[in-house]
């Protein structure tokens, strides 16, 4: 079998070429923390999603940890009956970055692990059914690969839980995985759900590194904007109008979580870019989704017909206890291949929310993710599909 010299790899970092002479001038201004370029990257995404609730940040991290932070308030005028860190529960994936669970840890608050649908490899929704009840008020999901959750179910559901527990939990989407992802011909991220993105630089869209999280409504936008920075209102600095360094009164403390003019400048050179490299991996998925799909000892994820991936990742399960083999080789044949993710629910700083999840165990076993990128020409689309042909025949 021929053999690639070099490695496919499963991720690359894009930088458009005319980034060059603006990053330099951000960096020889003076301006280098939060400034016009940050202003002027948040509403280019605002058009982008078509979310005038958008505010971008230092990592999608701290949007997670932000988004339980938020909803700890009561909000009468939302039906929100705010989080109670004792009593109340917040669910989320197991399978996900160490990121979505390292967030809501950070609240501290009490978890439940959500198991995956063995189709998907997102949330199971009917897991998810079980496990609400009058103390499960916010639902953390992840977009697996880019490709999004049933959306509209969810809802229901969340719907059918206001009518028995008089509140709707509210929903956290963590999108790291699925910028310029659409539901229903519209990008997530443009709805009513608190989500938040990654920039970081193996993202489809980076700016280096950071994130953004997008808001339901004015009151949480104007909320976050205050708690990304420390609390303090940057548009009335002015102390007692005697000195422009020096804050006024902080109502509730926040966090360093700002993004800076650098990380924005290439945002907004990078973000033009995107519906070609998004159309170029949507391509390759479909290569692989009609050039896969008979092949013995190998099973490809579904998709809701409602759904558009953004396939960050293209994930295959390798059945029949040959994981471990197929990577292995897969390796030798200068493939790189990975399940990209663990499972959180192994790890010893959450050893007290212990939870069955069936679905989990069996996936694990199962799934590995293979290049989709645009960076793939078409002779190295051919050649990793011949290469799992041949390693699994």
């Amino acid at each position: 079998m021929f053999i690639y010299y070099q490695m496919l790899s499963l991720f690359k970092v894009f930088m458009s070429e005319d980034v060059l002479e603006p990053i330099n001038k951000v960096l020889m201004s003076g301006q280098l923390t939060q400034g016009p370029k940050v202003e002027e990257f948040e509403s280019a995404l605002k058009k982008y999603i078509e979310n005038p609730y958008i505010l971008t940040l230092n990592s999608a991290t701290a949007g997670l940890t932000l988004a339980t932070r938020l909803l700890k308030n009561k909000d009468e005028k939302e039906q929100w009956p705010g989080f109670d860190e004792e009593k109340d529960i917040v669910l989320t994936p197991a399978l996900t970055c160490f990121a979505t669970t390292a967030a809501v840890l950070a609240n501290n608050v009490n978890i439940r692990w959500l198991d995956v649908d063995l189709q998907t490899c997102n949330i199971d929704l009917n897991d998810l059914k079980n496990k609400l009840n009058e103390k499960t008020k916010i639902i953390y999901l992840v977009h697996w690969g880019g490709n999004p959750v049933d959306l509209d179910e969810l809802d229901k559901i969340c719907e059918e839980h206001k009518i028995t527990y008089g509140f709707k939990p509210m929903i956290v989407e963590d999108c790291a995985h699925s910028f310029g992802a659409e539901y229903d011909g519209k990008k997530i991220g443009s709805n009513k759900n608190i989500c938040v993105f990654s920039l970081q630089a193996i993202k489809h869209l980076t700016t280096g590194d950071g994130g953004f999280i997008t808001l339901p409504n004015e009151e949480l936008y104007e909320r976050c904007k205050l708690l990304r920075w420390y609390g303090i209102d940057r548009d009335k600095r002015n102390y007692k109008g005697k000195d422009l360094r020096l804050e006024n009164d902080i109502l509730e403390y926040g966090y360093k979580f700002h993004m800076n003019d650098v990380n924005a400048t290439i945002g907004l050179y990078n973000l033009p870019h995107m519906d070609g490299l998004l159309e170029t991996n949507r391509r390759n998925a479909e290569i692989f989704d009609k050039k896969l799909k008979n092949i013995h000892g190998i099973q490809l994820l579904k998709t809701n017909e409602k759904c558009k991936s953004a396939y960050w990742l293209y994930t295959i399960r390798v059945l029949n206890g040959k994981k471990s083999e197929f990577v292995e080789q897969m390796k030798e044949a200068n493939i790189m291949t990975s399940q990209v993710h663990n499972r959180n629910d192994i790890n010893s700083c959450v050893k007290d929310f212990v939870e069955t999840l069936p679905n989990l165990d069996v996936l694990e076993k199962e799934i590995v993710c293979i290049p989709v990128g645009w960076w793939l020409e078409d002779k190295d689309i051919e050649y990793i599909i011949n290469t799992i042909k041949e390693i699994v025949i």
